[in-house]
């Protein structure tokens, strides 16, 4: 490992043996555009969606998704006050930490228990909601994001309760429970 990487251990923290990004194998991704967002470092960014909605809000700030000509089409049936799950790949994130020690939390944590952007496969999603879409572009506004900008985009889906909410999840008032 680069003595860069090592410097972002923390105490208490166990790496892999190897970089995930030099032994990568399967299906390669393809990156559908770039996030725009108001974060141009690691320091500056939110930890969180919650976080960065908050800022946003207070500071006035935009963020944007812009898809890349091929698969402006895709973007059909997408309108505003929609909500979508944006991933997207976490280009200056660690890969090769396993075990982390989170500042927000006591002890040590899996990465798998983990919403932390290093892991193996630096992938990470926010469910944010449409503001505007400009199809022909392909540039959308959102509410908010918590990556930095230039992030390269790997996917929008759209969130739906019926199936992204586990059977037995119930918010007050928002949701009926299940029969």
């Amino acid at each position: 490992m680069s003595s860069s990487r090592d410097d972002q251990v923390r105490e208490g923290e166990i790496t892999l043996p190897f970089d995930p990004a030099e032994k990568a194998s399967g299906p390669r991704l393809m990156f559908i555009g770039h996030i725009e967002s108001p974060w141009p470092s690691r320091a500056d960014c939110p930890r969180n969606i919650t976080e960065a909605r908050q800022r946003m809000r207070q500071q006035g700030l935009h963020a944007f998704l812009h898809v890349d000509e091929p698969f402006r089409p895709g973007l059909q049936g997408l309108g505003k006050d929609d909500n979508i799950i944006v991933l997207y790949w976490m280009h200056q994130a660690a890969r090769h930490i396993i075990i982390q020690r989170p500042r927000h939390t006591p002890g040590a944590h899996g990465v798998f228990a983990l919403r932390s952007p290093v892991r193996p496969n630096n992938i990470s999603l926010s469910t944010v909601r449409v503001l505007h879409i400009d199809q022909p572009t392909g540039i959308i506004e959102i509410d908010a994001i918590d990556c930095l900008n230039c992030t390269p985009l790997l996917d929008i889906r759209p969130w739906t309760p019926q199936a992204d909410l586990p059977e037995d999840y119930c918010v007050a008032r928002e949701l009926s429970p299940p029969p």
